[in-house]
């Protein structure tokens, strides 16, 4: 169930392997619709905090790319998938609170789950984008496989969730990025 307060016009969703550009694309959205209508929103953010403060460790330090972060990976992801087990829209609920843009973005979506929950609470305003990589870029943005992350469910989740809204190819050429945002930049204003 949603929280009380306000409702968006529009939920974009984003997700993608590490390294594929997710934040990148979230922030050159933002960028473009400006502060005022969009918000980034980190499920991880929530997931993190609660982490840290169970565990004694520098919550900043566990929001940035960091080795400190990549130190505590495997066992964040282990605890938070205890925590959705028990409750499945506990970190979508904690993101969204508070909230007062039109249009909010989900820049880590991970998990069906986190669709699911998503729909459930606001309809047809959501609607999935999904960030794709080469393997190759990927690497080139200093990705390297790790066994426990890269084939974990916060990784693999959505690998064969289906059709997404929006496919967003993030594999190095500047130009049919920007084509690909200025189209989604254009559905988002005709949402408002």
């Amino acid at each position: 169930m949603a929280p009380q307060g306000d409702v968006p016009r529009l939920v974009l969703l984003v997700s993608g392997k590490r390294k594929s550009g997710k934040d990148f694309v979230a922030e050159a959205l933002r960028s473009r619709l400006g502060a005022d209508v969009c918000a980034v929103l980190r499920l991880s953010s929530p997931l993190k905090e609660r982490y840290a403060q169970e565990h004694g460790l520098d919550f900043q330090r566990l929001l940035g790319a960091s080795v400190y972060k990549e130190a505590y990976r495997r066992d964040m992801i282990r605890w938070g998938e205890e925590k959705r087990q028990a409750d499945p829209g506990f970190f979508c609920r904690k993101v969204v609170e508070g909230v007062s843009q039109p249009v909010w973005l989900v820049s880590d979506t991970r998990r069906a789950s986190d669709i699911q929950w998503f729909r459930e609470a606001y309809g047809a305003v959501t609607q999935t984008v999904r960030v794709v990589a080469l393997e190759q870029s990927r690497q080139q943005r200093g990705w390297v496989f790790t066994a426990g992350v890269d084939d974990a469910e916060s990784e693999c989740g959505l690998d064969n969730f289906g059709a997404f809204d929006w496919v967003i190819e993030n594999h190095g050429d500047e130009r049919h990025l920007e084509e690909q945002l200025e189209d989604l930049v254009a559905f988002v204003h005709s949402r408002l």
